[in-house]
């Protein structure tokens, strides 16, 4: 539910995302003397990155895919060496 009826809206209509069709943005109302044109290409900017994955999932997924390729190097070499203790 929207409260008050003094608020600048801007709305994107090309996304560039499968999932939206339309976003609306709420300005805030210390923003609202800034040019419209800025105002439009920051939440263009915003909008053109709506239906991406967040930059954050990325990172978490990429450190557990480095600990688990370090954590198996390190088994594989120390199965190396227990195996090589073994054999001599």
């Amino acid at each position: 539910m929207i409260k008050g009826v003094n608020r600048q809206v801007v709305e994107v209509r090309e996304t560039q995302s499968d999932y939206f069709e339309r976003i609306l943005f709420f300005v805030r109302p210390e923003y609202a003397g800034v040019s419209e044109g800025k105002i439009r290409e920051r939440a263009g900017i915003i909008a053109s990155g709506a239906g991406s994955v967040p930059a954050t999932k990325l990172r978490g997924k990429t450190t557990t895919v480095r600990i688990a390729v370090v954590l198996s190097l390190l088994c594989g070499i120390a199965l190396g060496i227990l195996i090589g203790r073994m054999c001599f």
